[in-house]
């Protein structure tokens, strides 16, 4: 969409004209000039971009005019850039005519070129006036623009029943909540992404038998994105009287809303009525239809159907409130289904099983997609290469075969719903590779290297980013692939099928190009190149020179153009990811990249970093996990923008479960980078001085500290003082010595993550103020005294490791002990023989690790945990594994109501896992 490039150089040129004003001497006032013009065609490109993507009469010009200014809106930015990266690397020479020369050139070219993209913006600005634009700013924040449209989800109204398979169980539970329950108005909800069959379910319920004798007085209302609420009304009104066969009140068109409302609500104030709102988009939607419909405790049901979690969400208000997140069908209902419609119900031939069984695969559980393929499918001859075919080409079969249109259709609305500033997060999700789990921490880095985010007075970046991720997720866009026991999302992905639909529409806007095992080159001015699966045969050439972003994914070799000197061709790059790349050094002329603000070597065999990186004054992440590298050059304190410096790997040992870490050196200078949020790990054997640096980094979110010395330990406190937004602290001693820790005299609040390595002689006096603790960590502390009784106060801990932590013979659980802790994992305590579990102790623990533990018993406290869903024990031995077996084992009765008990056992060649179920 041209608004995203548009609304991005726009964003790219404010600050550039207010804090460069002295680099664009003699050409300041034509970008002025452009600035101007561009926000004026910005106010009309929500619309602009809505008509192009119809399939009206003007289309054809219209997006030609769209691709112009969107292309235009790309050389803006390059040209910006260029200038800036020129005057950022110029040589410093003596001789003030030979440095007037040097400027003077650059200076010209630029006006040239500006001059002639001030003419570009001003006949495309002229142009739009004869596409008949409606302003965004002629409409209020809930409006939709009110472009003519066929609504895909109609025909979902009309399936027959014999053609839905897997609704039973959630059908059967929403007609329990609309004609059984109390007499109070109950309001329902059924969330899901787009093509789950919201509707489908929604009318198989508004039809039941139960429902309609329950209910004479009843309406199905479509809402969808384009609503206007005085029709929303009278379609109310007109409904119900319909369904009690009465007159509709003469007159009624021509009421205003609230004379509508005063109707309606006296219409139903002595009636059971049950009403759908089908497909709504909007909060604003249901926070004024609540006051419209009465409370008037006659057992009145309210059903909405939507895609958006806080829509489905906000109705909780009561006890009477009720939320059901439609899941994808199970893998055989997905595979009964495809059958009905691939093969009319027969069985599959098995020439075809196999990519049939893949086919399915990709439409993960998504009634909609599976029904639009399966017919698909249905009209080509049963062939295995044809369908193979097919499956390869999935993503321009969505664009051209009729068949699948619907898919297309319903899936982009989410898309299209969408606010300016979250489509370019979400065409992001094009670049990675299909069905790929992607770290959410990473992404949000890169979002922000990005310039996607804007900031918000009293928000880090990092936390403006989150809410941007949480609210595609909200939209049903984005599905979570990893939540930790904490509650915080680790990893997502998008639906196959939706990446197909964004990886098309980035590729049309310019926005990324992937590469992928049949691709050699690079075409297209486009932003961002994603190599996937490649090998070093793919060429870039110059003509690729405004590329922003170059990110790698599963390749064999590194491409020829990363290696060498080729950098110098890439100036502009902003993101450079080779994470996980057979790549063993990077050149000296990395430095070059001015703009670069993402660089990420983790999983590569880097060892040693160029000092050119100190010329990286806008770099944001410096990503060194799990690389050989050991020590970052002096010249990295110069990057005052750094915000993330990851550089650390962890060695773990399966026989006692516990991990060593490696972290980097770093000199003299690091309290100067003020902006660091998360700086992990750092050695500190470099000395005090260091440590006493550390207490200026006051915007540290997360810190790792390794080799930490006793005598360094109370400066260690000291600038941890200092840190009041720290969340996370990982410190390892030096050698498994003492940790001298008690002296924090103002403990940071937020610490959510503790890991503390190293003997103590008692826990820090500090740690029970820090009330917000989710996860500690404790290792080789050697305790002579059970800490239970300290750590089982932290009232919001959910996660507790301890290994090698205790030296006596039984931790005790208290009533009311831990009353959040999900998983206890108690690891290489070889004194250590039994665990006392007291009534109420452990009210929703799930799950339990043990081991190495030689000397224990099976806890008989394990049967008061109800919750316990799964035991792990890890080289006990063998006689404690066979006393839990159900058969024989005389320690059964403790463990029967644990669902998963599994055994693992060691050996050289690495672990046995044993299910004792």
């Amino acid at each position: 969409m041209a608004e995203i490039a548009v609304t991005e150089v726009i964003n790219r040129l404010l600050p550039l004209l207010t804090e460069e004003a002295i680099l664009l001497r003699g050409v300041h006032t034509k970008f002025e000039d452009i600035k101007r013009e561009l926000l004026y065609i910005q106010a009309f490109l929500k619309d602009a971009d809505a008509k192009a993507e119809k399939g009206d009469t003007i289309s054809h010009g219209l997006k030609a005019w769209v691709q112009e200014l969107r292309e235009t809106a790309y050389s803006i930015e390059d040209l910006v850039d260029e200038y800036i990266h020129h005057f950022a690397n110029r040589p410093r020479r003596s001789g003030v005519i030979f440095d007037l020369i040097a400027k003077l050139k650059p200076r010209h070219e630029i006006a040239f070129k500006v001059k002639d993209l001030k003419l570009k913006v001003g006949k495309l600005k002229e142009e739009s006036s004869s596409y008949g634009f409606i302003s965004s700013f002629e409409h209020g924040s809930c409006d939709t623009i009110n472009v003519p449209w066929h609504d895909p989800g109609v025909i979902s109204l009309f399936i027959e029943e014999a053609e839905i398979v897997g609704i039973e169980s959630p059908k059967g539970e929403l007609i329990k909540w609309l004609v059984e329950g109390a007499a109070e108005r109950t309001v329902i909800s059924v969330v899901g992404m787009g093509g789950l069959g919201k509707t489908t379910l929604a009318k198989k319920v508004y039809d039941n038998k139960k429902v309609v004798e329950r209910f004479v007085c009843r309406a199905w209302i479509t809402v969808s994105q384009s609503f206007k609420m005085e029709m929303v009304l009278q379609n109310m009104i007109k409904k119900f009287y319909e369904a009690m066969k009465e007159p509709i009140p003469e007159g009624m068109d021509a009421m205003d809303e609230i004379s509508l409302i005063g109707l309606l609500k006296k219409y139903l104030e002595d009636k059971r009525y049950a009403i759908v709102f089908d497909d709504v988009w909007r909060l604003e939607f249901w926070r004024f239809i609540k006051y419209v419909l009465p409370e008037n405790r006659r057992g009145s049901r309210i059903e909405i159907t939507t895609r958006n979690v806080d829509v489905g969400c906000d109705i909780r208000e009561s006890r009477f409130h009720h939320v059901h997140n439609l899941q994808p069908l199970p893998r055989e209902s997905s595979w009964e289904l495809f059958c009905k419609k691939a093969f009319q119900g027969s069985c599959c031939p098995s020439e075809l099983e196999k990519i049939s069984i893949d086919i399915v695969k990709r439409c993960a559980g998504l009634p909609l997609a599976i029904v639009a393929i399966g017919g698909a499918l249905s009209t080509k001859q049963n062939n295995e290469l044809e369908w193979q075919k097919f499956n390869e080409s999935l993503g321009s079969q969505l664009e051209t075969n009729p068949h699948l249109e619907s898919i297309t259709k319903i899936l982009s609305l989410s898309y299209n719903d969408l606010p300016y500033y979250l489509k370019p997060c979400y065409l992001y999700f094009a670049i990675f590779l299909e069905d790929y789990s992607i770290n959410c921490a990473k992404l949000i880095r890169l979002w922000i290297a990005e310039g996607f985010v804007e900031g918000e007075k009293g928000m880090s970046f990092e936390q403006r980013a989150e809410e941007y991720l949480n609210e595609l997720i909200h939209r049903s866009l984005v599905q979570l692939s990893e939540v930790d026991h904490v509650g915080r999302i680790r990893r997502c992905k998008v639906h196959d099928l939706m990446r197909e639909i964004i990886l098309k529409k980035a590729e049309e806007l310019s926005f990324c190009h992937v590469l992928g095992d049949e691709d050699s080159s690079f075409n297209g001015k486009f932003r961002r190149g994603s190599i996937q699966k490649g090998t070093n045969t793919i060429a870039m050439e110059n003509r690729n020179a405004h590329i922003r972003s170059l990110l790698l994914f599963d390749i064999d070799a590194v491409p020829v153009l990363l290696t060498g000197i080729s950098f110098t061709n890439f100036k502009l790059l902003k993101v450079v990811d080779f994470e996980d790349a057979p790549l063993y050094s990077v050149p000296e002329d990395l430095g070059n990249l001015f703009h670069l603000r993402y660089l990420s070597l983790r999983g590569t065999k880097v060892k040693m970093l160029p000092k050119s990186i100190g010329k990286l004054q806008n770099l944001q992440t410096l990503d060194l996990k799990h690389t050989p590298v050991d020590a970052l050059p002096i010249e990295i304190t110069n990057l005052k923008k750094l915000r993330h410096i990851l550089a650390y790997s962890y060695h773990s040992t399966l026989e006692v479960r516990f991990f060593t870490a490696r972290g980097v050196h770093i000199g003299e200078g690091i309290g100067s980078m003020l902006d660091l949020q998360k700086l992990c790990h750092v050695e500190a054997n470099n000395g005090r001085g260091l440590i006493e640096e550390l207490g200026k980094l006051r915007q540290l979110r997360r810190l790792g500290i390794v080799n930490l010395m006793e005598e360094d330990g109370q400066s260690m406190c000291a600038s941890i003082s200092n840190m009041k937004y720290l969340e996370s602290l990982v410190i390892f001693s030096k050698d498994d010595g003492i940790l001298n820790l008690q002296t924090i005299s103002d403990p940071p609040r937020y610490l959510r993550n503790l890991c503390l390595q190293g003997g103590l002689s008692r826990l820090p006096d500090w740690l029970p103020i820090l009330q917000n603790l989710v996860r500690v960590a404790l290792v080789n502390s050697r305790l002579s005294y059970d800490p239970m009784e300290v750590l089982q106060a932290l009232p919001n801990l959910l996660e507790l490791f301890l290994s090698n932590a205790y030296g006596g013979e039984c931790f005790c659980f208290i009533e009311l002990g831990f009353q959040k802790l999900k998983v206890l994992c108690l690891s290489d305590m070889k004194r250590l023989k039994t665990l006392k579990i007291h009534e109420g102790a452990l009210p929703i623990i799930e799950r339990l690790e043990i081991g190495p533990c030689p000397q224990m018993d099976v806890p008989s406290g394990i049967r008061l945990l109800k919750t316990l869903t799964r035991i792990d024990c890890f080289g006990m031995p063998r006689e404690f594994a066979c006393s839990m077996l159900p058969q024989h084992g005389q320690n059964y009765p403790i463990v029967e109501h644990v669902p998963n008990v599994f055994f693992h056992e060691f050996h050289a060649d690495g672990q046995t896992i044993l299910s004792l179920r």
